[in-house]
């Protein structure tokens, strides 16, 4: 069966959009007794986070040293997981109130590298 470029295009789209929305629960897990992200990576709070205000105190340069973890537009809160808005307007997964961070230095599972770095960021266990 012989498939045209626009056709493969539009049944790769169909399946694409036909994809279930990621799940809080695919989103973040616990691991090892330590939340992690949907990849395996450790994820982090910041205690210039104010608990449930919806905000997030780590933008611009401390932003690119701590990634945000996002959630897609569409995830919806689950347990102690909810979503923030950032500054930026893109989603945030927050746990029990506090938005959420991997380390830009850890590089594989299992790396905790910024847990108690300058004593204001600290890995999470449920």
């Amino acid at each position: 069966m012989k498939t045209t470029f626009p056709a493969a295009l539009a049944l790769c789209a169909a399946a694409l959009f036909s994809m279930p929305a990621q799940s809080a629960d695919m989103a973040l897990k616990t691991a090892d007794g330590i939340l992690v992200d949907a990849q395996g990576m450790t994820v982090y709070t910041f205690d210039k986070d104010v608990p449930n205000s919806g905000k997030s105190a780590c933008n611009d340069g401390c932003a690119k040293a701590w990634p945000p973890v996002l959630a897609e537009p569409d995830a919806k809160p689950q347990g102690d997981l909810t979503i923030i808005t950032r500054d930026d307007a893109s989603k945030q997964w927050a746990y029990k109130g506090k938005p959420v961070y991997l380390f830009a230095k850890d590089t594989k599972k299992g790396d905790k590298s910024g847990d108690n770095f300058k004593d204001v960021w600290h890995v999470v266990k449920p």
